[in-house]
């Protein structure tokens, strides 16, 4: 069920839309907006109507607000201002601004429907039937008809279980989920065949005067992934809420001789998430926004033996610890058969420092595009280009022999992913796909470690 905008605004669609900004926005247009002096009251009215086809309920109200300081009072003025506030929840001051939109012979009949909508819900259903069966009876707008007995259905479904009980359950859990906690957590088992990335065969040590014959010995042992998380939502609106999240990632082996090569990660966010979906369009929009900040663990560790990697006998393990933070943004918007998406994400890397050694410190950008397309309800092929980027501050770059000489410039590595999915559902729960990535990494000072990738999956 919904409410449509007159006027300007007369293809906004069926569907209940609360406000996703709050009257911060409203402040923001009018900024924005020009000169208050310049605007007669039909400029008001006018944009007010641009900002609703915007989904900017609360700034529309207040140009529909200063359009009635100007001077206008028309039924069709109160008629908008009755569906924003609707649609900004405020349904006390819809109902008064609908019942005044009455008047006109024109906008009665919508009128009336918005009314009914407005007192369902308010959670009035015996005020929701009575318009809702005044809209149903007219002759004139039979579309409008048509969504009042779909109304009245369902209001009549509705009071065929209305257990005063239930009834009470039912409310006591919708407040509840004003605020919703959730807690995630997965462990697995896993087995690795070389803990310690050794070498298999025995090599000589170059960097050892003496040129000692080094006979590493490979470690094989079975570790834990581990993945656990708690969110904690408010939600602000019907279809936008606010979120603070915790996660705990990482890997832990068995055997206490393997424990160097564990790692784990700490990581804490918080942001904004947004999901609206029109059935009636069939489309869907989500948006995702987010602060991360993690601390990531792991041993720097001597392949050779699996202990720490020693400098002139000082012990630098800590050396691969960093802290990372930084924004990151997801959206995607979904249409029957189309759908494209954006990622971004920007983050500085803070490695722990080592006196004796190059630091690992870099920022690092990511920016991702993606587009799918559905052929049916079970099967669709997708699209997805990555460009990122690793700009280090304190380790020089790689000359052609493999040198990295004081006073080089940074390292840079300029990355860019292409991958192709196709992917066919066989059962609800059962799908199959096939993938093909290709990275290419971009050394920028002389090239000695760029690369071409190709991966293939299933």
């Amino acid at each position: 069920m919904g409410t449509t905008i007159r006027n300007s605004v007369k293809k906004s669609g069926y569907h209940t839309r609360a406000g996703k900004f709050s009257l911060a926005a409203a402040f923001l247009c009018l900024l924005l907006g020009g000169p208050a002096a310049a605007m007669t009251a039909d400029d008001y009215f006018e944009d007010g109507n641009r900002l609703f086809r915007d989904d900017l309920y609360w700034a529309a109200l207040l140009r529909y607000r200063q359009a009635s300081e100007a001077g206008l009072d028309t039924p069709l003025l109160h008629y908008n201002t009755g569906v924003a506030n609707y649609r900004a929840n405020q349904n006390i001051r819809s109902r008064e601004s609908l019942l005044l939109a009455l008047e006109s012979p024109t906008l009665r009949i919508a009128a009336q429907y918005s009314l009914g909508l407005n007192a369902y819900a308010l959670g009035d259903l015996d005020e929701a039937l009575r318009w809702f069966r005044l809209a149903r009876d007219q002759n004139q707008n039979e579309k409008l008809a048509n969504y009042a007995r779909i109304a009245i259905s369902r209001i009549h479904a509705q009071h065929v279980v209305a257990d005063p009980i239930l009834v009470r359950a039912q409310t006591r859990q919708k407040q509840q989920t004003f605020a919703h906690l959730e807690f995630r957590a997965r462990v697995s088992f896993g087995t690795d065949s070389n803990v310690f990335r050794t070498p298999s065969q025995p090599y000589i040590d170059f960097d050892d005067p003496a040129l000692p014959l080094v006979t590493p010995e490979v470690k094989s042992g079975a570790f834990m992934p581990v993945n656990m998380s708690a969110k904690y939502r408010v939600r602000a609106y019907s279809h936008e809420g606010f979120f603070g999240a915790y996660r705990l990632a990482g890997r832990y082996f068995q055997d206490k001789d393997l424990e160097n090569a564990n790692e784990y990660v700490h990581e804490l966010s918080f942001g904004s998430e947004y999901r609206y979906k029109d059935e009636e369009a069939n489309r869907e929009r989500e948006v995702y926004s987010a602060f991360k900040v993690a601390q990531h663990d792991e041993v720097y560790y001597d392949p050779d033996t699996g202990g720490s990697r020693l400098i002139a006998g000082t012990d630098i393990g800590d050396r691969m610890n960093y802290v990372r933070y930084g924004p990151e943004l997801i959206f995607r918007q979904s249409h029957e058969h189309l759908a494209f998406g954006l990622f971004a994400k920007g983050q500085l890397w803070n490695y722990e420092t080592v006196d004796l050694a190059p630091e690992y410190d870099h920022e690092y950008f990511f920016l991702g595009l993606n587009t799918q397309y559905r052929f049916s309800k079970t099967s669709l092929l997708r699209l997805t280009v990555n460009k990122f980027s690793r700009r280090f501050g304190d380790r020089p770059s790689f000359e052609l022999d493999g040198t990295q000489i004081v006073g080089a410039p940074p390292v840079r590595y300029d990355y860019i992913e292409v991958s192709l999915l196709a992917r066919q559902r066989v059962y609800d729960r059962l799908w199959f796909g096939v993938e093909y990535l290709r990275t290419d990494r971009e050394d920028r000072h002389v090239g000695y470690n760029d690369y071409v990738r190709d991966s293939y999956g299933a």
